[in-house]
């Protein structure tokens, strides 16, 4: 068995995958790199996917698949991992080699752990394309660093505090334990991956290491605004998926319910300021249907994000609330080097 199976989703990535494999590529023989290739027709990413498994074939595999969109290609990784730990890494991202060393040191230190390790938290960088300034997304002073702990020991976060994919490594079994399955041909399911397995997690270890190297800035980029808006019906998706998730979840300690919370305040938020952003009338009522969505299906977690400041804040009402809304959204983007 591996040590730790990193799958990396592959859609036309000709341009950017080498340096991403060859980032990876530093973990040696403990790391096994699934490259999923998506069905990709535009460019060599099918061949080059080949190419790295010839060169590398104890630690690369190469999977071809029809398109499914990033939630397939993840499903098809946990379906495929051997390692005992699980991590996506997008195509067009990377590992800094420093701190990937320093995590396989730490997921050994725990892979014969009797009551087991469930989850590991790194730091992240928002590699913003032409940026001088690169963000790093820590929780360092917040997590306790360097030893296990569990959800007794988790803080509660501000609202801005949340953890993305690009943070987790999952031990492969909760992932299965959870059911996790993504919904295909559809973006931003990244969020439920940093979602739905929370519940199965009791252990946790973070690391104040800058691991992932978060690639932003291009304009066909799924996170660009303008993009987001034009897909704003996946995104409307997910939101519903999450609350779903939380309505139903069988939460292990009541810090775990807060977070999860705070997750799901900030995508309904996201979806909520999108529309408003838009100003179009058909993703203002898509913004109403959420909201009446939400109570219908289940009252007391609409409550707990009607009621709360974000959902106060999204309730401000007529054109001023909507301007006082997206001013909030343009500081928040420029703070923290989102979009």
């Amino acid at each position: 068995m591996k040590l730790l199976s990193i799958a990396v989703p592959c859609y036309n990535s000709e341009p950017y995958m080498d340096r991403c494999i060859e980032s990876l590529l530093a973990g040696g023989e403990d790391v096994e790199i699934l490259i999923v290739d998506d069905g990709s027709v535009k460019d060599s990413t099918a061949q080059k996917a080949d190419e790295w498994e010839k060169k590398h074939p104890t630690v690369i595999r190469a999977i071809h698949q029809q398109n499914k969109g990033h939630g397939g290609a993840v499903n098809t990784g946990i379906e495929n991992a051997t390692g005992l730990f699980f991590k996506v890494v997008d195509s067009d991202d990377r590992l800094n080699t420093k701190a990937f060393h320093h995590v396989l040191d730490a997921l050994r230190a725990h892979a014969g752990d009797a009551d087991p390790l469930d989850m590991l938290l790194t730091n992240f960088v928002y590699d913003k394309q032409g940026a001088r300034h690169k963000k790093v997304m820590r929780l360092a002073g917040k997590l306790p660093e360097g030893r296990v702990f569990s959800w007794d020991r988790f803080p509660v976060m501000h609202t801005w505090e949340y953890i993305l994919m690009h943070s987790v490594i999952y031990r492969t079994q909760v992932l299965r334990d959870s059911g996790l399955r993504l919904p295909e041909h559809t973006f931003y399911v990244d969020n439920i991956y940093a979602f739905q397995p929370f519940p199965f997690v009791k252990n946790i270890l973070y690391l104040n290491e800058d691991l992932y190297r978060y690639y932003i800035g291009r304009n066909d980029q799924s996170v660009n605004e303008e993009v987001m808006i034009s897909r704003m019906d996946q995104q409307m998706r997910v939101n519903r998926l999450m609350f779903e998730e939380y309505a139903r979840a069988q939460f292990p300690h009541p810090r775990c319910a807060s977070y999860m919370m705070n997750y799901l305040r900030i995508i309904t938020m996201v979806s909520t300021v999108l529309c408003i952003r838009s100003g179009t009338e058909e993703h203002l009522a898509q913004k109403d249907e959420l909201w009446q969505w939400m109570k219908q299906t289940d009252e007391p977690t609409w409550r707990k994000i009607r009621f709360s400041p974000v959902g106060h804040m999204l309730s401000l009402p007529g054109a001023a609330g909507r301007k006082i809304i997206g001013w909030g959204y343009t500081a928040a983007r420029k703070l923290f080097g989102f979009n």
